[in-house]
Parts: C-alpha cells; structure tokens; sequence
C-alpha cells in the first residue's frame, strides 16, 4: 500500500536520530550521541537490525531448516516433506507454501532463468506432488506483482493466467486444501474478477477453511480502495468476519487490517491515531491477541501490524509487550510494504523503547 507521505518522512528521519532518542518522563527528547542516556533496545536482549529476519512473521525453526536444505542441495526433497507433513486445514501449510515460493522468486531475481532449479525438478520429477504444485502456482502469483523493469500488461497478464491454470492443477491434486483457491484470490485481482466471479472464488475457500486468517487477509485485498472495491466494502468485509468469529479465532482484528489498508495520504498523527475508527480497531486486535491461542501461526501478524498503531496512539507499555513477542522477525505488514523491513521495523522498536522509558519503563519492568 502507499504509505502516507508524512509518516514515511518521519520514519526516515527516526531511522537516523533513533538511536539517540531517550526518556523525559512524559515526552521524548533527543541527546547526543553515546550518551548513557540513550535509548538502547539491545538492553532489553531485542536482537540487532541486520540479525532480523525478513522471510517470515514468526518462528518456524522446520520450515528455516527445510530453506537452507534447499538452498544447500539444490535438491527439493526437504520442502515436499515438510507439506506433506502440513495438515491443509491450518494456516501453517499457507505461510510455507508462501516461504517456499518466495524464497525460489528471490533466487530468480538473482539469477534469471538459472534460480530456483530445485523447483523445477520437482515439477518435473514429481507432477502429482500437491506441494510443489502449490509453490509453482504462489511463485507465478508472486511474479505478477513483482513487475520487474520492462515488463508489459501483456506480460503480466500471461503470467496471470498461467498462475490461475496451475492454481486449478493445484485443486486437483489437493482435493479439500484451501491453498489453491488462496492463491487464486490474488490472481482475481490482476484479471479482475467481476464481484460475483470473486464470490464464488471466496465460497470455495471458506467451504474448506471457513475461520483461515490467512485467506481473509489474501481476500480483503480484492475488496480495498486500491483494487476492486472501497474503504466501505473493504469494512464491511473485515466487520462481517469478525462479528461471527468464534471466541478465540484472531478475525476479530480484521478490521484494524482494513484500517491500515486505507491510512489516508496525509494524516494529523495524534488525530488520526486517537480517533474513534483506530480506538476501536486496535481493541478489538488487542482483544483477539488476548484471547487467541499462543500458538495460533497468525498472532505475529497481528501484533506486528498492532506495534504500529501502538506506537502511533503513543501506547508504549502496550507496543512493548507486541515487541517482546515478535522480536527477531519482521516478515509481516506492515514492514514487508516497505523496500527494507528491518530499518522500518527497528525505527518503531526504536521508538516504543523511548516512549516506554520516558514513562518510567525499564528493562527490568518489562515481563519476560
């Protein structure tokens, strides 16, 4: 999304001065350099800028172990038995797939046309695996948006359609997995589905996972301002999913996901963040990351988007404790919008360390 012009000019000047930002009880102040006064989020043990990783939300210390498999052999081999051994109702199965695909896109921006040649053969080795089927079909939809130098609607559209063919190849082998039809939602967007096509896409998904926090998210996207829809439908999307979410499921903080989608071009920071539309949208996150399961494989994605907000409305203790959680990762919104995740991140950590020590936090007050 576009971020609005005002917080990206703050965000750039704080990626500069935040080292030196420190407390003043009730109020930030900048101080020189070195001086013992500094805020300094490695006394809290948060790790440093260039160690956080920027591929996925949260830990997943089998899928890291399964990439660097790959990435070492050049083999596919770790990545099918990892989904394989994915049960297709859950979220995890998603993220890899997500992980897979992006890592064999990365290699190919690397080196075109010789990347990402374990993926090839196991297309070519193994055609009926579900797996690397469903990796093919995210890795076609990744390239869609990616949009490199010199590529053509024309192109973009022949990738599409290519991606919407294996998406279908995908279904088949993978009878009551939901990830295909995922995939196809971003699909939708680029050959614009008209709003009943979308429909009948969205109904496939929910049949088979009707509380996937994932498949809303893909699918939020058709229905924001800056595809197919509009801030109204994009809320009442959100709204309707989170109304009947059962207790503990983390759709309820949709619509602070909708809320960030439409972030207005320029903002009064302090009006924006106290107002009533962000007040409510930010509870209602805080109440399903409460409520949520610790293990729930979505609840990084939510805390992440929430330290934003928190920083935002100046809710230090509360920013805090989403640090404490998610530190280490950054492979989430709204950080993987921005072209480096991890300075974008480190300037919000940066900033919720100050505010929490200018109202007399520590890292001895901080629960561990």
């Amino acid at each position: 999304m576009e971020i609005l012009w005002f917080l990206i000019a703050m965000c750039m000047v704080l990626a500069v001065v935040g080292p030196y930002v420190r407390r003043r009880r009730g109020g930030l102040r900048q101080v020189a350099p070195g001086s013992p006064d500094a805020a300094d989020p490695a006394a809290y043990g948060f790790a440093l800028q260039e160690e956080l990783d920027v591929r996925i939300p949260g830990p997943d210390q089998d899928l890291m172990d399964a990439l660097s498999n790959v990435r070492r052999t050049g083999q596919w081999q770790a990545a099918s038995q990892l989904l394989a051994g994915t049960p297709k109702e859950g979220e995890v199965r998603w993220q890899r797939v997500q992980a897979f695909a992006g890592s064999a896109a990365l290699e190919l921006s690397q080196e075109p046309g010789l990347g990402a040649q374990w993926l090839k053969a196991w297309r070519l080795e193994s055609p009926k695996d579900a797996g690397g089927a469903q990796v093919h079909a995210e890795l076609l939809a990744q390239q869609m948006f990616r949009r490199p130098e010199g590529m053509s609607e024309a192109d973009v559209r022949i990738i599409a359609e290519e991606a919407r063919e294996s998406c279908h190849k995908a279904a088949l082998l993978a009878p009551g997995d939901p990830v295909p039809y995922i995939i196809e939602l971003a699909v939708a967007r680029v050959m614009h589905y008209s709003e009943p096509e979308y429909d009948a896409l969205w109904a496939k998904v929910i049949d088979r996972a009707p509380q996937h926090m994932g498949a809303h998210l893909a699918a939020l996207n058709y229905w924001c301002e800056k595809w197919h829809g509009s801030r109204e439908k994009a809320d009442a999307f959100t709204h309707y999913a989170a109304a009947r979410a059962p207790q503990g499921s983390l759709l309820a903080a949709l619509p602070l996901f909708a809320l960030y989608e439409h972030i207005p071009d320029v903002v009064l920071i302090r009006s924006f963040h106290q107002s009533a539309a962000v007040t409510r949208a930010v509870e209602g996150a805080l109440y399903a990351v409460h409520s949520a399961r610790p293990d729930d494989p979505m609840l990084a994605h939510v805390r992440h988007l929430l330290l934003l907000f928190l920083v935002g409305g100046e809710r230090w203790a509360e920013a805090m404790e989403q640090v404490r959680h998610v530190d280490g990762y950054v492979g989430a919104l709204p950080w993987s919008a921005d072209p480096d995740p991890a300075a974008s991140y480190a300037v919000y950590r940066a900033l919720a360390v100050a505010g929490y020590e200018a109202n007399g936090g520590s890292p001895a007050t901080l629960p561990h």
